[in-house]
């Protein structure tokens, strides 16, 4: 199964993340099958490629609970369901 999460990066104290799509069987910062948009929890900051985001769960892509609360902050939800 495909799932779209938070893949850790950055500096200690500095962590950033790639919101992407990947295998629920790979570990957290495995390879991605795509990466989806970024989020900085520091500065609240997200970039989201809405269009790519929106196939991936038409394609039958769970979102975990964080990937979701992002995804509804920025209603891409709405595009899915329209």
């Amino acid at each position: 199964m495909i799932k779209l999460r938070l893949k850790k990066y950055g500096k200690k104290r500095e962590v950033s993340y790639r919101i992407v799509a990947i295998n629920s069987a790979s570990r957290r910062d495995g390879r991605p099958l795509e990466e989806l948009g970024f989020y900085n929890p520091r500065t609240d900051e997200t970039r989201l490629n809405v269009p790519a985001i929106v196939t991936r769960l038409k394609q039958g892509a769970q979102p975990t609970e964080t990937v979701r609360s992002i995804l509804e902050k920025a209603k891409v939800f709405e595009q899915v369901n329209g």
